[in-house]
């Protein structure tokens, strides 16, 4: 069986200002002459934070932000009416009808949601062809 070698990328050093040492990586200061050394910052990502970046699911979606909101508030609904369903228990014909009835409340909710969602698209896809 053969084992494959990756390249590794070589790390750059970077020299001190003022006495020209090499620095050691990850510090702050000159180990030798104690000048401050420049200031990199590194953004470190989670990768769950990916998916929360707005600005990149409206450009995949192309739905302008209003229509992102609402169509995050009618998913939520959807839940909200599958949730009612799985929480409550109905021992009576009338329990059942009281969970049946928020469900169809939450229904109801994510369906304006989604036509609010649909309209606000419309109405940004017409604002954009005129400019």
């Amino acid at each position: 069986m053969e084992t494959r070698q990756e390249a590794v990328p070589v790390a750059q050093t970077e020299n001190c200002a003022r006495c020209g040492a090499e620095l050691i990586a990850g510090s702050r200061f000159c180990h030798i002459c104690g000048k401050a050394r420049k200031a990199q910052f590194v953004v470190h990502r989670v990768r769950w934070a990916r998916l929360l970046d707005v600005h990149r699911i409206e450009e995949r979606l192309g739905l302008p932000m209003a229509s992102l909101v609402a169509l995050v508030a009618g998913v939520l609904c959807v839940l909200a009416a599958i949730g009612t369903g799985l929480i409550y228990s109905a021992s009576t014909t009338l329990d059942w009808q009281a969970v049946q009835i928020w469900r169809i409340e939450w229904l109801l909710a994510a369906v304006v949601a989604f036509l609010a969602g649909i309209l606000l698209k419309t109405a940004g896809g017409t604002k954009d062809k005129c400019d």
